[in-house]
């Protein structure tokens, strides 16, 4: 525990300006979405953008790669919440899924899973000079995870929560297991983060229903 507190400290003081942003920018950007905000796909645009810069200069390829479609998906989010909601309707409301599209959207996050975790695993035999992958399928989860949580984001359901939150608690247990503790406590604050926004879209689902009845 002592060596998760002086890891922190330790990065919390040498971190650069690109990095606090990003970490400023990223915080925000789950704040306003927990409220509905618009303000979200801007400032996670941002945020995406500041997160090239970063993996570009850890050579972080496939971070990099993966915050191509967060950087898409954002945009789409932006026009959807916008044109996605009816005449009378102030803002896109919050609704859930069906169950059977649900069920398909794992089954298809399951088989990108196993694909991308079958490219990181070998991604040392395409490019040698990578080395191997540390966790490829963990790796590999969370991050397809991550792209359907964020499509079901852009389409307001609020199942996304769901689906960070198993992203936040693997991405926690990934980064201790590293020794990346800066990144753990960071993570472990994302899933109480999700929690707050799975109750406070419900909520505002809940209330929605009870308008239209």
């Amino acid at each position: 525990m002592q060596r998760f507190w002086e890891e922190i400290s330790a990065y919390a003081v040498q971190i650069d300006f690109f990095e606090l942003s990003g970490l400023v920018f990223g915080l925000l950007a789950v704040f306003f979405l927990i409220k509905e905000n618009i303000r979200t796909w801007p400032t996670g645009i941002i945020y995406v953008l500041i997160s090239f810069v970063i993996f570009w200069q850890q050579r972080l390829y496939g971070d990099l790669i993966l915050h191509v479609f967060f950087l898409v998906l954002n945009i789409y989010g932006w026009y959807y919440w916008i044109a996605g909601k009816k005449k009378n309707e102030e803002e896109l409301p919050v609704t859930r899924t069906s169950s059977s599209f649900f069920v398909k959207v794992l089954l298809a996050s399951g088989i990108g899973i196993f694909i991308f975790g079958y490219f990181l695993g070998n991604i040392h035999v395409i490019w040698p000079d990578l080395g191997e992958a540390a966790v490829p399928f963990w790796d590999s989860t969370t991050s397809i995870l991550s792209v359907t949580a964020m499509w079901l984001q852009a389409r307001k359901k609020i199942e996304n929560w769901l689906l960070w939150f198993v992203v936040d608690l693997l991405a926690t247990g990934i980064y201790i297991y590293k020794g990346i503790y800066f990144y753990a406590a960071l993570y472990g604050i994302y899933i109480f983060l999700a929690i707050a926004g799975y109750l406070a879209w419900k909520k505002s689902m809940d209330s929605t229903k009870m308008v239209s009845a």
